[in-house]
């Protein structure tokens, strides 16, 4: 990274006992918040001293010991007021294998000055890494992950970075079918020979008289092949980490099978080295080891490859070329070349290439890999259109708004990796336990051995190190590692088929808490704008006739309320006659003389002071009252001619939605600034259980906090004055047609903005904590159980020891178990209210 002159001048000014880290400052603007700043900084964990320069808008830091934590420095300049400008960078990791070198890794990249926080997948095998902007570059990343004896390289943030990242999967996954047929191959006859000579005597003395000396050197150039071919993998990574200190899954692979190897090695050439009793060979249980690792391997990245399959199918929508207006002529170009404002031709069934706005024609288009709604969206021109939906068998023409990275898709695309790539808080158990745990496995199987060397039967050395082996081999923490991320990348996969987007992956787990939904009314419940909802006529009037008087008078003005009535005649088909002496008397209503008919529209007192009686309506009044309406009147040339009621209309959805809430056991509460007597009769309609109204946009936070104090709530809302709300919130659920304020302030997405997709948030949540669950219990018990048996412990009362061959194939199925278990929540089905399905 390169120096300011005068940041490489001050250098001596700090006496830094530790690494120095320069952090670019966000927010000075005169030395009073220099100060301010270097005060806060010097206060944070760590930090020796600090310099902060306002010309070039960078702190200079020295850290007392020989770590860079940022992390505190960040969160006090953020305390103080002031922020430090924060990049993420993704990165392919290669050569993980377990939760252990999920913990190193993460730990080597928390060492490079200048990050502020690291997060490895074990699952997708990505680095999603914080680091203050400028201050750290690629190239030192993937250092300190080599160093650790790993490898890394960069990924973009696009569908390319995820194809990438699908392409590596596949390729791991035929490599390792390859390594498992060729050790296979070689493995067997070992196996044959061996097994069969102990199983059957007549086998036994076949083999003697058909082999005889060389039976041992055939398994031993048979068995060093596996461990030399297929088994290298496990070498290349388990002896530099035994060399470095931090022992890993391949460690103990290579310390298990190793040992075996070695040991029937010496029994086979340098027998005289051992106790007659103990010349024993365990070349079967090398070189079975090494392959029932590699098909478990082999199954699990096959399992792994299926969580990713909602981003690959995400990802496969975005075609490859798209037909572009030139001139007037069609041309195909490739989909990088499409560019904002190019007209696009769409042909019935094809795939639509980018983002834009309808200009001609009229078809029908499948959003559902976007929303999750299944019944096709009318286009026309004006409409909006969205990349990698399905049009159907019209045609038409659209200019395209947003292209590449900023197509709608591409952004899904990006959240869904994001959330799979997030740590749940559960996750934390699990680092702290795989930080000790290799290490312990260590000194168990040595315990073990030691043990059964001093205290038992002959041939001891045998026991000791058969029983040693196979506490080194049971003991791999695999699943340990891929029980919380294969069950997030599952879920959020499948919540985006659903048309749930979790945009933060920590929401799956802090869903389940949810006591309380807060529904914003506007937009969130209902459609978000008025319409006509009544419309009843008094003798002698023609309902047709009066809705167009009445719209044709309204047209004048631009209040919602007159635009629903202009909407509802055009819907209608009813034609608007030109207003004269048209004028609006606020509080009252608006006249107009139409056809040469005096129009006039309004509340009840302006029928008063008109002198009109009302009377006639009183009853219909009454019911809209109830109803949550505001009824209008309309008189026509002096006489009372209908009532008229225009509401913000509940969305269709909206029944269901609140069942299903009700189903999962949540209490409903609904936030509007309506008046009470409306917002309480929208309540009872829709049997919500408690009402908030006449709430101020500022107050809804205020609304939000007390709510929290009898236990997690979860907000939904759809407008600007929702964005506080929903980032106050435990959970903050945005309708994803709303606007990109609300989406950017909330943790999950609902894409089609039917309200139905809080009720499946909530109960997938449910489903992945009780699937992590389940893996993580598996994933422990498994090696609480089994460790013990493998070093021994049934041996005095029972007799019974458990082969490095089935620890070998036990170890394998726990991982395949986990991944398989996770996959489950792909049949995840939305919950059904009571009567929703018939």
């Amino acid at each position: 990274m390169k120096r300011s002159p005068d940041e490489a001048g001050s250098a001596g000014a700090v006496a830094a006992q530790g690494p120095t880290v320069f952090l670019p400052i966000e927010g000075m603007t005169c030395a009073s918040c220099v100060r301010r700043v270097e005060r806060a900084i010097a206060g944070a964990s760590g930090v020796a001293a600090a310099d902060v320069n306002l010309a070039t808008e960078r702190a200079r830091i020295a850290f007392a010991g020989r770590d860079a934590d940022i992390a505190p420095v960040v969160a006090a300049v953020a305390e103080a007021g002031y922020s430090v400008a924060v990049e993420t960078s993704r990165f392919a990791v290669e050569g993980m294998t377990c939760a252990s070198c999920v913990a190193r890794i993460e730990k080597a990249l928390r060492a490079v000055p200048g990050v502020i926080a690291a997060s490895v997948n074990l699952a997708t095998g990505e680095a999603l890494v914080q680091h203050a902007a400028g201050t750290v570059d690629a190239a030192a990343l993937v250092a300190a992950v080599e160093r650790a004896g790993y490898g890394m390289r960069p990924l973009d943030g696009g569908a390319a970075g995820g194809a990438e990242a699908t392409d590596r999967r596949d390729e791991e996954a035929r490599l390792l079918r390859r390594d498992v047929a060729l050790a296979a191959v070689m493995t067997l006859p070992i196996v044959i020979v061996e097994m069969g000579a102990h199983l059957f005597s007549d086998f036994h003395h076949w083999v003697m008289a058909t082999l005889g000396d060389l039976n041992w050197p055939l398994q031993f150039a048979l068995t060093a092949a596996v461990l030399a071919l297929p088994g290298r993998r496990f070498f290349a990574k388990g002896v530099p980490a035994l060399v470095r200190g931090a022992p890993d899954m391949n460690a103990l692979v290579v310390l298990g099978a190793g040992a075996a190897f070695l040991y029937s090695s010496v029994a086979t050439f340098a027998p005289a080295l051992l106790p007659a009793e103990t010349t024993h060979v365990y070349f079967e249980a090398a070189a079975v080891i090494v392959t029932l690792i590699l098909v478990g391997r082999y199954l699990e990245a096959r399992a792994k490859g299926r969580t990713g399959e909602a981003v690959r199918r995400l990802v496969g929508l975005q075609p490859r070329t798209a037909r572009v207006l030139c001139d007037g002529t069609e041309q195909e170009i490739a989909i990088g070349a499409v560019a904002a404002g190019d007209t696009v031709v769409v042909r019935p069934g094809e795939r639509i290439a980018v983002d834009g706005e309808v200009l001609d024609g009229r078809s029908f288009v499948d959003e559902s890999m976007i929303t999750g709604e299944p019944v096709p969206v009318a286009k026309e021109a004006g409409a909006e259109v969205v990349a990698g939906t399905v049009n159907g068998t019209g045609s038409f023409t659209f200019r395209a708004t947003k292209v590449g990275a900023e197509t709608l898709l591409a952004q899904i695309i990006r959240m869904v990796e994001a959330a799979q790539g997030a740590k749940l808080p559960i996750q934390g158990l699990v680092d702290k336990v795989t930080a000790w745990f290799v290490p312990a496995v260590v000194a168990v199987a040595s315990a073990t051995f030691l043990t059964w060397l001093a205290l038992g039967p002959d041939p001891a050395l045998s026991f000791a190190l058969v029983n040693a082996v196979a506490v080194l081999i049971i003991a791999c923490p695999c699943a340990m590692g891929l029980a919380t991320p294969t069950s997030i990348m599952v879920a959020t996969g499948r919540a985006a088929e659903l048309g749930v987007l979790f945009r933060k992956g920590d929401a799956l787990q802090s869903l389940r808490g949810v006591r309380t939904v807060a529904l914003d009314k506007t937009g969130t419940l209902t459609e978000g704008r008025p319409s006509l909802t009544d419309l009843v006529t008094a003798e002698g009037f023609d309902e047709a006739e009066v809705l167009g008087l009445l719209a044709s008078a309204e047209a004048r003005s631009e209040h919602p309320i007159a635009q629903a009535v202009v909407r509802a005649a055009e819907e209608r088909g009813l034609g608007l006659a030109p207003a004269d002496a048209f004028s609006a008397d606020p509080g009252f209503g608006v006249s107009a003389v139409i056809a040469g008919r005096r129009v006039e529209v309004g509340a009840d007192r302006l029928m008063q002071r008109l002198g009109v009686a009302v009377a006639p309506f009183a009853e219909e009044a009454a019911r809209l009252a109830d109803e949550g309406c505001t009824p209008l009147y309309v008189a026509v040339d002096g006489r009372l001619a209908a009532i008229v009621a225009v509401a913000d209309t509940v969305k269709p959805s909206t029944p269901a939605a609140l069942a299903a809430l009700h189903a999962l056991g949540l209490s409903v509460v609904m936030i509007t600034g309506d008046n009470r007597r409306t917002a309480e009769a929208v309540a009872r309609r829709l049997g919500i259980d408690a009402v908030e109204a006449e709430v101020l946009p500022g107050g809804k936070v205020d609304v939000v906090e007390r709510l929290k104090r009898a236990g997690p709530v979860a907000f939904v809302g759809d407008g600007i004055n929702d964005a506080p709300a929903l980032a106050a919130a435990d959970v903050g659920i945005a309708i994803g047609t709303g606007t990109d304020v609300a989406i950017e302030s909330a943790d999950v997405v609902l894409m089609s903005g039917a309200l139905t997709g809080v009720a499946t948030a909530l109960a997938l949540s449910r489903a992945t904590m009780r699937n992590i669950t389940e893996n993580l219990f598996w994933a422990f018990a498994y090696n609480v159980a089994l460790i013990p048996v493998a070093a021994g412990v049934l041996y005095p009362a029972a007799g019974i020891l458990l082969s490095p061959m089935l620890a070998a194939g036990a170890m394998a199925l726990s991982s395949v178990f986990v991944v398989t278990n996770a996959l489950r929540l792909r049949r995840f089905s939305p919950p059904q209210p009571a009567g929703a399905g018939s």
